[in-house]
Formats: structure tokens, sequence, C-alpha cells
């Protein structure tokens, strides 16, 4: 009787890489005849980014021909910081990431990047996030003879699309129907408004910047070397409630960037709102699957690796007549962990009007990061006041937080 002999065992490397070779996503930079990595290295010689600081030829020769599953590379990482490269006044990471899988596939590259921006945090730290208002001592009462407004604003990036520098159309056009389904379950307080840019009537445009909603500079230099800005303003677009004072920006730098401003000096009211409106979005993305990107280490993740963490940007529009013109007014700022915002949150053209924010995002959660901005406006006020009345300020100057 004939015994059939059991058919030879082949190798996984061979039985599976058809299928792998489909997975593996198309990879311009190696393909064709590629130039040596010291003749494609770019000149960083007058590069003030912080991407600059962490590349070099070698890490650029280990990582350039890697790319993430939908395709993105390491040269479309850092091509914002090339591009931009003499920003020695302002302090820029110099890259962003196409995909959340760029923070893994690119690590050697961002975990020190994030070290150098975040002041030292380790990749391997675990980010804590806190949304509860309770938990923010103060910060109802900032004075409104010097506070003039404060607002609240992250942005978020929805699982299972690329990010702005690199989706498709297709993938923006979905993110878009997305975002208007999730607006349409918003309710009471939260019910609003969405207005397309590319259908944007005059009298809306006109509305949205008397509002403080549409400013001028929609588009930034960044956003159109990073890709971000591709097929403007196809599939982008503002929503805001009733009220207009919580709003949603769509697929501008991150998929979703959620603000609530008000006038006055009610900080805690303002992140209270700003925590009720974005759970509210949170709990409708989850319930369509596609709930926002978080990762222990590296807390919400976006597009820019100077927003991650928190993703949160306090900001208090604030008169400051005499303590914004002292010498260590820069300093101070930096001891209290807040920085002056270059962009303006509030239109003013008063002198000594200006915008104060926290510095950090990652590594302090929510909560922290306001109650750095909430003590800091108060003793930011306290100077000004001893300075108007001829006093020293020399004993308020506080220990870096």
């Amino acid at each position: 009787m004939w015994k059939l002999k059991p058919p030879l065992e082949m190798p996984l490397s061979l039985k599976y890489n058809y299928i792998l070779e489909q997975l593996t996503p198309h990879d311009p930079a190696i393909t064709g005849n590629k130039l040596s990595a010291e003749e494609e290295f770019p000149n960083l010689s007058k590069n003030q980014t912080c991407m600059a600081n962490v590349l070099t030829v070698q890490m650029y020769k280990r990582l350039r021909g890697r790319a993430t599953q939908s395709g993105f590379t390491l040269d479309d990482v850092i091509q914002p910081g090339v591009d931009q490269s003499e920003h020695s006044c302002i302090r820029m990471p110099g890259c962003v990431a196409g995909d959340a899988e760029s923070y893994t596939v690119f690590m050697q590259f961002f975990d020190p990047l994030i070290e150098l921006y975040h002041s030292g945090y380790q990749a391997s730290g675990k980010h804590k996030s806190d949304m509860n208002p309770e938990n923010l001592k103060g910060g109802s009462d900032l004075d409104g003879q010097y506070v003039l407004g404060c607002r609240v604003s992250a942005g978020r990036d929805v699982d299972g699309f690329s990010f702005p520098p690199h989706c498709s159309r297709g993938e923006r056009r979905a993110l878009e129907k997305l975002a208007i389904a999730a607006f349409h379950v918003m309710d009471d307080e939260f019910k609003g408004t969405y207005h397309s840019l590319k259908n944007l009537s005059e009298e809306d445009c006109q509305d949205l910047t008397n509002a403080g909603i549409l400013t001028d500079n929609l588009v930034t230099p960044k956003m159109f070397s990073s890709g971000m800005a591709r097929d403007w303003p196809d599939a982008r677009g503002v929503w805001h409630n009733d009220m207009k004072n919580f709003i949603v920006w769509v697929n501008k730098e991150d998929h979703l960037r959620i603000t609530f401003m008000q006038q006055g000096g009610n900080l805690k009211q303002v992140f209270t709102k700003y925590s009720l409106g974005i759970k509210m979005l949170e709990e409708i993305y989850c319930q369509k699957k596609h709930p926002f990107i978080w990762k222990d280490n590296l807390g919400y993740v976006l597009t820019c690796p100077s927003e991650l963490g928190t993703g949160l940007r306090g900001s208090v529009h604030i008169r400051l007549k005499y303590i914004s013109k002292h010498e260590k007014f820069d300093e101070i700022l930096q001891r209290l962990r807040l920085e002056k915002l270059t962009g303006d949150a509030f239109a003013s053209t008063e002198s000594g009007v200006c915008d104060i924010s926290n510095s950090d995002r990652i590594g302090f959660s929510e909560v922290q990061l306001l109650q750095f901005l909430a003590d800091g406006i108060k003793l930011l006020i306290n100077m000004d006041k001893n300075i108007q009345h001829g006093k020293s300020i020399h004993d308020l100057i506080p220990a870096h937080k």
C-alpha cells in the first residue's frame, strides 16, 4: 500500500512573503537609484529647530529607508524643520508625525527630540490626565480690572486615520463627515452649526470674524511645508455652539482643535465648560469606534510633538501695563512655567495687553497646567500693582516651579 509522504513544511518567510509584500507600504525613498545618506542629508548648519539638534547623518542613514504602514517616511517627518530653519527666537520642534505609528517607527528620532523639547520628559514616562475642574484650586475670581478673557483649547486626533500632513483626500472627507455626524448629536448648550470653509458665504465669514473664530492666518507656512494644507479648503471647516464660545476646527493641524473661550476672569468656569464639551465629543467618537488616540507614555497623540500629552493650551488675555515692561518679565514667566503668546487669542492693539499661557503640555495633567496659569496670573497682577505704586517686586519673584 502506498503511503503518501507528508508535504514539506514551507518556511514561514516564504509562505507569507507575498502577503507581507502586499502589507509593506510603498516607500519612494527606497526605490530606484538612491544617493547615499550623506548626499541626501539636509543642510542643517543654520537650523535652529530641535530636529537639527537631534538628527545626525548616522541616524538619518538608519531611518531613512523606513516608513509607517501608511507610507510616511523620515524625510516627511523632518520637512517642516528643513523648510523653516532660522526661527532662532522661537522654540520649534521642526518635525511632524504623519500618523500615530510615526512615533514608534521613528522612535530613535522622536524620543530624544521629545526629551529635548519637553525639558527632559522621558519617553518611558507615564503621562496622566485630569479633566476634573473640581481639582482646580481658585481660578474663578481673576481680577476683572486686569483679565479681559480666558480660553482653553486642545487638539485631538482620531484613531483609524492618518494625520493631516499625510491623510488622503478621501480620509480627510471621511473625517469631516465623521465630525459633522458627531456635532449633530451635541445638545443643550453645545448645540450649534457647522461651516464648511469651501462653502463659506461673505456674510458668514464676517460673522465668524466678528466672533473671533475666523482669523487671517488660517494657513501657516508650517501647514504648507508639512503637507497639512494640501487641497485647501476641501473638507475643512469650523463648528461652534449657538453661543459661539465652544468652537471645533476640523482638519487643520490636527483632526480636531477644540476651544472654549469667554470674556472675564473666570478661568475655572471656562475649564468646566471645556471639559464638559470635549468629554461629550470623546464619548460620541468612541461610540462610532474612532476614539481619540492615547498612549500611556505620550498622552494624547497629536501631529506635532510639541502638543503631546494634554495637547492643552490655557490662555489669559490680560492687561499688564507695568510688569510686562520689566526687564525680568520673561524670566518670571519661565519660573512660573508660563509663556507669552506671539499670536492673539482676543484681538487687541492696546499697549500692555498680552496673552499668557502654560508653557508645558506633557508630564503634567490638565488641572496642574491650569493651576500654574491661575496662580501665575494672580502673582503677575500683584507685581503689576506693586510697580504701579512704586514698590519693589524683588521679594515676589518666585523660585522655578
